[in-house]
């Protein structure tokens, strides 16, 4: 039973982060993409798979401007709460094999 326990909320996370065709970005569904990717982010090393696919599926399911912007302003947000190297940060998309088309830096102006 504790195994079902343990399945049904993988499912549910998985779920909650895909979101609903069309509709906006959430800092939960950004959250919940890069979350396999904090120990990357704060200890450097290398970027797991999980983490990767992450980036990978974040960055696809940002399709308007203002799904940007908002991943943008819930990463800048994360990062400092979770004093993610600077470094890290830049690098990951790179080092995942994802193209973003913007320079991730703490002093990135979101509204951009």
């Amino acid at each position: 039973m504790k195994g079902f326990g343990v399945m049904l909320l993988v499912v549910l996370a998985v779920v909650s982060v895909a979101g609903v065709p069309g509709e906006a970005i959430s800092c939960g569904d950004v959250q919940g993409s890069l979350y396999p990717c904090l120990g990357y982010l704060t200890s450097g090393g290398d970027p797991s798979s999980q983490c990767c696919s992450g980036v990978s599926s974040l960055s696809n399911s940002l399709q308007s401007q203002q799904d940007r912007q908002t991943a943008c302003y819930c990463i800048k947000s994360a990062a400092s709460s979770y004093s993610v190297r600077p470094d890290a940060a830049a690098n990951l998309p790179g080092r995942c094999g994802v193209s973003v088309g913007y320079s991730i830096s703490p002093g990135v102006d979101c509204s951009k």
